[in-house]
């Protein structure tokens, strides 16, 4: 019987609901990835045969193009299954996030397992197939962006300013579950099906901020001997804030599913000011942020532009410093701070590590550094070498209240308003911030951690 998919009509209704043959090298696969997923399976290299490509085509691009799926798909799904080219497992995952059934969705489950030669999972099919193929460290296939593109393009056309060649790993992006923001600036009152980023947010002074409890969780920043707060569960429903604080243009994301919010200074010399939005997209659970203004893909984690006009000037935003602690003692420590308004937040309050995220990452990120546990809060900064560390916030904390001292080359570590912040040897920030292990150590796997 011939199996009817309609990827487009059920991906709105789930918004609506939820809104030669060589080994992989050694080096590819770090040892706690070979201990928590085993051994990789053998990789092929060179083109793809012909017969592959239509296959490919008939598979995983004109089934999206049609919003069908049946006898022929299957017939070419059977065939990638024999060509045995694991690196094509890559457009399976992808193609994965967006089928709906579960006949479908275990027989793509079942082909992608046999080509990485593992057992075939029963549940979480896309979750299982894309760690192991992120801990394998599979190669993409040849052309993988152009099936990638036409892929996801096919679910939102606004994505095809995102799905273009740049300093990006393609095999690493996949859907968050929402859409992409893309509206003008300053249109924050403006409804989308998206995340809304809020623009020139209202702000109030401290003693106004009366819905505020003093343990609620803030994100402070200071520029220029002004100070503001950015409320979690503000951040938490609009996750991306364009702002102006201290003179300075900033960009401020915050990661929900990593725990990191960051400030990047956005009035950069000789180009437009970017204005950033989330695009609906992530990499290893660490969300896709972008330009509106440009088109340009930047690398949420370490600011850098890595698709479009911006990446080919070279374009890295600095940061600023920001300091997760508790309203009380943010705002004792800085009487003169402004707040975000309440209205900002719709109505939300989520403590997303104690619920939905309790269990780890609900997204693929591969295999994990085991030096610390995954949501361990770390403050994270880059040296004066260009040298990543990361410092257990707790044991840090605990460390400065004994008046000890911690410094790693240029950087000292300070507390300030019940937080932690870097500072050089004169006290000016760099543009540390705090962030759960599992996403700092997956984008810098080369840390440094702080012994304590």
């Amino acid at each position: 019987m011939v199996q009817i998919i309609r990827f487009k009509a059920a991906l709105t209704s789930a918004l609506l609901v939820a809104l030669t043959s060589l080994p992989i090298a050694a080096s590819a696969q770090t040892a706690h990835a070979v201990d928590q997923f085993g051994t990789p399976p053998t990789i092929m290299t060179g083109p793809l045969t012909d017969d592959l490509e239509t296959a490919i085509q008939t598979a995983f691009i004109d089934s999206m193009q049609d919003g069908r799926w049946g006898e022929p798909q299957y017939a070419a799904l059977h065939s990638i299954t024999n060509a045995g080219d694991v690196r094509v497992a890559w457009i399976i995952a992808d193609l994965m996030r967006f089928a709906t059934g579960r006949e479908l969705n275990q027989a793509l489950a079942n082909s992608a397992a046999a080509l990485l030669g593992i057992s075939p999972p029963r549940r979480n099919h896309w979750g299982v197939i894309t760690d192991h193929l992120i801990a394998f460290d599979v190669p993409a296939p040849p052309d993988y962006l152009k099936a990638k593109r036409a892929i996801f393009t096919t679910v939102v056309p606004g994505w095809d300013k995102i799905f273009v060649k740049g300093d990006i790993d393609w095999r690493h992006v996949s859907w968050g579950g929402v859409l992409i923001d893309d509206r003008p600036f300053d249109t924050t009152d403006d409804p989308c099906n998206c995340i809304p980023a809020a623009d020139n947010p209202e702000v109030q002074p401290a003693e106004e901020a009366t819905w505020l409890k003093d343990s609620d969780i803030v994100f402070g920043i200071e520029v220029n001997g002004e100070y503001r707060a950015y409320p979690r569960q503000i951040m938490e429903v609009r996750e991306m804030v364009n702002d102006t604080l201290g003179g300075r243009d900033l960009g401020i994301p915050y990661c929900t599913l990593c725990g990191a919010a960051q400030a990047y200074f956005t009035d950069v010399k000789g180009i437009k000011r970017p204005v950033l939005r989330t695009s609906g997209l992530l990499i290893r659970s660490n969300k896709v942020m972008y330009d509106i203004t440009s088109g340009s893909v930047f690398d949420t984690f370490k600011g850098t532009a890595v698709t479009g006009r911006l990446a080919r000037k070279g374009i890295q935003l600095e940061q600023a410093n920001v300091i997760t602690t508790e309203w009380g003692a943010w705002k004792k420590a800085h009487p003169e701070t402004t707040v975000l308004v309440e209205e900002l937040a719709l109505g939300r309050n989520f403590d997303f590590r104690n619920g939905r995220d309790a269990g780890g990452p609900i997204f693929p990120v591969g295999d994990i550094d085991p030096r610390l546990p995954v949501h361990e809060d770390i403050i994270g900064v880059i040296t004066a070498s260009g040298k990543p560390v990361a410092f257990q916030r707790s044991k840090a904390f605990l460390a400065l209240k004994r008046g000890e001292a911690i410094a790693v080359e240029n950087v000292n570590l300070v507390i300030d308003a019940g937080g932690v912040k870097a500072v050089d040897a004169s006290g000016a920030p760099l543009g540390s911030h705090q962030a759960f292990w599992f996403a700092w150590s997956q984008f810098y796997p080369k840390t440094e951690l702080w012994s304590g």
